[in-house]
């Protein structure tokens, strides 16, 4: 987990008592700056999420673009024509 994903969990679960406090208290301005908050919070995890998954995607190994199968090492269909 990354700071961007901590941080949004944080901001999504303060927003998210903020907005109900709001609710409770029949304080619209509270409400409305917890669901801002939530909002901030879920956007901060996409984008940790995002930038997990580019690092995910930069570790794994870069397949050959020639036809040929690592794995088993043979030709494919296509690098026979």
């Amino acid at each position: 987990m990354n700071s961007d994903k901590v941080k949004g969990t944080i901001d999504d679960a303060a927003g998210r008592a903020k907005r109900q406090v709001g609710e409770w208290t029949g304080n619209t301005k509270t409400q409305a700056e917890g669901a801002a908050q939530q909002v901030k919070g879920k956007a901060e995890k996409v984008v940790g999420n995002v930038r997990d998954a580019v690092k995910d995607t930069t570790k794994r190994p870069v397949e050959s673009d020639r036809g040929i199968d690592n794995n088993q090492g043979k030709e494919t269909v296509n690098e026979r024509r």
